[in-house]
């Protein structure tokens, strides 16, 4: 882990509408740190992670995510922004008629890269790195629930991200794909020296891959020194 922040938050509150979900939050992300995010359902888990990508203004306080300051983003710099980030849900949002490589190939386009034979080789380095290389022409529901969640890491891998944010990714998978997953996300983070935020409910998965802990609860967010479930 480096000591170059990349995650920044001062002083936030989360807020969903008029609704203060989470408040008086500090909070800062590093290169290469690996961070959980846990919390009850409806403790604002998800909402704080909407806010860290822009998807939910920033009402109050200070913040910068991968050197945006997310009080002044706008919808011009919003799309900047998440060029910075890579996005994990637990329902993979896929493109289903695309393949493998299409998936992968409209992601490069959409963030500017020009040159095909750079898109192609960056491919075909991302898919040997999940474990893909053999399914570049597959389609999504050829896939197995864990490989196209490994399409989903390649996806968010793939433009080198400041930060990767993971909302449940595991949430739909069986604890042997799970824990394939979690090994592959934590060691192309490390190769990558990536930020990962990873929001979970599954706290064996943190018992399992250790990381630093962060709660959602009553409001607040508090720093786990030493987790307990």
């Amino acid at each position: 882990m480096s000591n170059i922040k990349v995650v920044g938050l001062k002083k936030v509150s989360v807020y969903q509408r008029e609704h203060v979900i989470l408040k008086d939050i500090d909070l800062s992300i590093y290169k290469g740190e690996f961070v959980y995010l846990i919390g009850k359902t409806g403790s604002g888990k998800s909402s704080l992670l909407k806010t860290i990508y822009a998807a939910l203004p920033l009402k109050k306080g200070t913040g910068f995510v991968a050197g945006y300051d997310l009080d002044k983003v706008n919808r011009r710099t919003i799309p900047l922004l998440r060029r910075k980030l890579g996005i994990i849900f637990q329902d993979f949002n896929l493109l289903h008629d695309r393949s493998v490589f299409d998936n992968l190939l409209f992601v490069l386009k959409a963030t500017g890269e020009k040159k095909r034979k750079n898109m192609e080789i960056r491919i075909a380095n991302i898919l040997a790195q999940v474990g893909l290389s053999v399914k570049r022409s597959n389609m999504p529901h050829e896939l197995s629930g864990g490989e196209q969640q490994r399409l989903v890491i390649a996806r968010a891998l793939i433009n080198k991200p400041q930060l990767i944010i993971a909302d449940e990714p595991t949430g739909n998978l069986d604890p042997e794909t799970s824990n394939g997953i979690m090994k592959l996300l934590k060691t192309l983070a490390k190769e990558h020296n990536t930020a990962v935020l990873f929001a979970t409910h599954d706290y064996r998965i943190i018992q399992d891959f250790p990381g630093r802990v962060i709660r959602c609860t009553k409001g607040k967010i508090i720093e786990e020194e030493n987790f307990v479930v």
